[in-house]
């Protein structure tokens, strides 16, 4: 049987992978939301390939709940090897795509793996950006409250509340 997003979750929680600050990145990039007080920092290493930069190694840091940990994580085993062209074409659900569909509450989460990410090449692609205190971004987005106090769901329906274990 195939592993659920919640097993995929908790492996990578259990078992981070390059997690921490990198002391020689060539670049870093942060993102935020102030929402939900997550945040997400994403160092990067780049080496010369066959006339190209490629990312060599990518490491995170994460303040925020364990998706957003797991979708950093996997990330930047996906990231490593990848052009600095090919990373920027990553969307957050090329990034989150490891652990499956991200619940609608939990997108977010690779959105701010997406915002560092693009910090980061940002900050590659300007060298005078400063690698200790990299700008910090915003992630905008609906929230799963704003879903369901807007127009999109009658006041007829009723919500539905379904725990899962």
């Amino acid at each position: 049987m195939p592993e659920s997003f919640e097993d995929k979750v908790r492996d990578a929680i259990a078992n981070p992978r390059n997690m921490g600050e990198m002391s020689d990145a060539d670049a870093v990039g942060t993102v935020g939301s102030p929402d939900c007080g997550d945040m997400v920092r994403m160092w990067l290493k780049f080496t010369e390939k066959d006339g190209k930069k490629v990312i060599d190694r990518a490491s995170f840091q994460s303040f925020g709940c364990q998706t957003a940990i797991a979708v950093a994580s996997l990330a930047t085993e996906l990231l490593a090897g990848k052009t600095v062209d090919e990373a920027r074409q990553l969307g957050a659900s090329d990034l989150s795509e490891p652990l499956g569909p991200l619940p609608p509450m939990k997108i977010h989460c690779g959105q701010m793996v997406e915002g560092a990410l693009r910090e980061a090449l940002r900050a590659e692609a300007d060298p005078s950006l400063p690698v200790e205190a990299p700008p910090v971004s915003r992630v905008e987005g609906a929230t799963l409250l704003d879903r369901l106090s807007s127009s999109a769901v009658p006041a007829s329906k009723k919500l539905r509340v379904v725990k899962f274990d």
